[in-house]
C-alpha cells in the first residue's frame, strides 16, 4: 500500500513555515524560516547544487543557489515548497519522495515551530509515529559513528535500537519523533529521557549528531 507520509509532512511544514514568517528563527543555526524554506526548494529543484549538503566540494553552489531562491517574494518562495519537485527532479520518482523526504519534513517543520516560544510536540498519527520508528534505525547507522559512547534509543514501550555500540552506554527514551529530532541534532530540543553513567549522559547530549 501507498503511504503520503511525506507529503503529509509537506503540507505541515508549509503550515509551520506560514505561521512563522519569513523573518522567523529556526533551529537551524544561522537560518531564518526564509532560508530554511529556500534549502527545501533548492534540495528538490537543483541536482546540480544538491550535493553541496553533503560534499564540501559543492556546498559552495548550493550557498548560491540558496540564496536566489531565498531571494524570492516569501510567497513564491512558500509555494515552490508546496509545489514540490518538478517531474524531472529525483523526488518526483515514486517512492523517493516518502523515502527521502519524511524526516525532512517532520525535521524542519520542527525546526520552524521549536524555535519559538510555547510549542508542545505534536501528537503524532499511530501510522506515522510508526514510519518514523522505521526512520531511526536507518538514522542510527548514520549517526551511530558520531556518538562517543555507547548510545540506544527507546520506545517507551521497550522497542529499542542499538545506535552505537560500546560503554558506558547512554539510553534516550521517547516517542518516534523526539528520537528522530534527537538523532537529527537537535538534542536540547528532544522531549526524551536520558539514562546512563553522567559522564555518558552529558557526551550524548553535546555530540554532534544530524546527518
Amino acid at each position: 500500500m501507498t503511504t503520503h507520509f511525506a507529503r503529509e509532512e509537506r503540507a505541515a511544514l508549509v503550515e509551520a513555515l506560514r505561521a512563522a514568517g519569513p523573518d522567523a528563527p529556526t533551529l537551524c543555526e544561522g537560518w531564518t524560516a526564509r532560508d530554511l524554506a529556500a534549502h527545501v526548494v533548492a534540495r528538490e529543484r537543483r541536482a546540480d547544487a544538491a550535493g553541496g549538503i553533503l560534499l564540501k566540494s559543492l556546498a559552495p553552489r548550493m550557498a548560491r543557489v540558496q540564496a536566489e531562491f531565498a531571494a524570492l517574494p516569501w510567497e513564491e518562495l512558500v509555494g515552490l515548497v508546496v509545489a514540490g519537485p518538478p517531474r524531472k527532479s529525483l523526488f518526483s520518482l515514486p517512492g523517493v519522495d516518502e523515502l527521502a523526504n519524511l524526516v525532512e519534513f517532520f525535521v524542519h517543520g520542527e525546526d520552524v515551530r521549536r524555535a519559538r516560544g510555547g510549542w508542545e510536540p505534536r501528537v503524532l498519527p499511530p501510522e506515522v509515529a510508526e514510519a518514523l520508528w522505521r526512520r531511526v534505525s536507518g538514522l542510527a547507522k548514520l549517526v551511530g559513528r558520531r556518538s562517543p559512547v555507547g548510545l540506544v534509543a527507546r520506545r517507551p514501550d521497550g522497542q529499542s535500537v542499538v545506535v552505537r555500540k560500546g560503554a558506558p552506554v547512554a539510553t534516550v527514551t521517547g516517542e518516534p519523533g523526539e528520537l528522530v529530532v534527537f538523532l537529527s541534532g537537535r538534542q536540547g530540543h528532544a522531549v526524551v529521557e536520558l539514562e546512563g553513567p553522567e559522564e555518558a549522559v552529558a557526551a550524548v547530549r553535546g555530540a554532534k549528531f544530524g546527518v
